[in-house]
């Protein structure tokens, strides 16, 4: 039962950020409203729409099947054009900025409603044609159904219009850093938030002497889910540690959680199967997986091929911005499991990591522009005077510094830029 919830669980995650979620759905409320449509053009209470808007249902069987004609050509080549478009912004997303970006804008709702209604229209008229043609010429028209038919295609031109510029809209960078921003912001701030109500931070755990549980297999951990414990576990007084922060990279055999009391072998098995360890990295924005993202941004704009300081700039600034905020969660938290004596403690990204993920590869490939370096030395100066940094992570900060410091003198050719830079340190 466990195992099913966990498929569920994940299926339902994979289902919500396909592309096809919204068109299925809508697709099959299209054929349910269609067949519906077409019983109700022969009630009684489309003949009373008949006497009270007769310019608006038609009964001329040829007009009716020119109309559906009509829609569904037009429909289909707004679909394709649609689909066409799409194509063409992921391609220049992968190519300009980076292919970790194609996940969030193939999951717009937006554009997947939009499509949706197009395909869920088509679908429409195609039945409601269907039907004009199995009842024949020497029935009414289905007039209902057909005007109906109008109506969602004038809304379908509509929407189109909105998606142009939309899809025009969601390709700008400056667009896709202020919304990855926005997203991993309201996420910090919802976990701040937990971390002062319920949880408990702390700087220390000593577990010498607890049980190691390892690893089944290598990926990145994206979660430990208490939900799938099972019940004895659940009840019993004990600690448990997560090892492994968010989104870390853990390999097969290592250790990834610590438990203060012996276990059975089906409860460490158990508690492995709690685990969430996916061999894709860019899988999910919580955690780092955001900053990641901005970080790739920024590395990408300062390649050779594409040399774009001023967005290299944008995600400087945003993500400085971000690791403010997220350096002010505690080393580690401990939880009590639905106020039970079962205590789950997680550990966080320490500041030192963070330099290494985030930091160093911006530092060393945007190594040569001093306008770049001016705005990450600037960000790593505003994080190390932040009131809520603790001593270890401002500690780590001010040796990123040194290190940029070291860089600049060595890699900064131009003399009055080097200066520039490096009165930045003595602030």
């Amino acid at each position: 039962m466990k195992t099913i919830l966990k498929v569920l669980k994940r299926t339902y995650r994979k289902v919500l950020q396909s592309i096809a979620f919204y068109p299925v759905v809508i697709a099959i409320l299209s054929i349910l409203l269609a067949i519906i449509t077409v019983k109700l053009d022969s009630s009684e209470i489309t003949q009373v729409l008949k006497e009270k808007i007769p310019f608006l249902l038609i009964e001329d069987y040829e007009t009716a099947r020119s109309m559906l004609s009509t829609f569904i050509g037009g429909i289909l080549s707004l679909t394709v054009f649609s689909f066409t478009m799409v194509m063409v912004v992921l391609n220049q997303a992968s190519s300009n900025f980076s292919p970790r970006l194609l996940p969030g804008l193939i999951s717009n709702k937006r554009h997947q409603l939009i499509l949706a209604f197009y395909i869920g229209t088509l679908l429409y008229c195609t039945i409601v044609l269907i039907s004009l043609g199995a009842y024949g010429i020497k029935t009414s028209a289905l007039g209902l159904s057909t005007m109906l038919a109008a109506f969602a295609s004038l809304v379908c031109i509509g929407l189109f219009v909105y998606f142009i510029h939309s899809i025009s809209s969601a390709i700008h960078i400056h667009n896709i850093i202020d919304g990855i921003y926005e997203h991993c912001e309201n996420y910090l701030n919802k976990e701040l938030e937990k971390d002062q109500g319920s949880k408990v931070g702390l700087q220390l755990v000593d577990t010498d002497g607890w049980i190691v549980l390892n690893a089944s297999k290598t990926g990145y951990f994206r979660g430990f889910d208490p939900d799938l414990m099972n019940d004895d576990l659940k009840d019993k007084d004990n600690q448990i540690e997560i090892i492994p922060y968010l989104n870390e990279h853990i390999w097969q055999g290592s250790p990834v959680i610590k438990v203060r009391e012996s276990l059975t072998d089906t409860e460490k098995e158990n508690l492995i199967f709690c685990l969430t360890i996916s061999s894709d990295r860019h899988e999910s924005d919580k955690g780092i997986g955001g900053m990641i993202k901005l970080m790739e941004i920024a590395v990408k704009a300062m390649s050779p091929g594409i040399n774009d300081p001023g967005t290299a700039i944008d995600a400087v600034t945003k993500l400085g911005s971000l690791l403010a905020l997220f350096m002010q969660f505690p080393k580690i938290s401990s939880e009590p499991f639905d106020q039970q004596n079962l205590i789950i403690i997680k550990n966080h990204v320490p500041a030192k990591e963070l330099m290494r993920v985030l930091i160093q590869p911006i530092r060393l490939y945007a190594k040569h522009d001093s306008t770049v370096m001016y705005e990450l030395v600037n960000a790593l100066t505003f994080i190390s005077k932040h009131q809520n940094l603790s001593q270890e992570d401002a500690d780590a900060v001010l040796l990123e510094l040194k290190a940029i410091e070291d860089g600049v003198e060595r890699n900064v050719e131009n003399e009055y830029d080097k200066r520039v830079l490096l009165n930045l340190f003595d602030k």
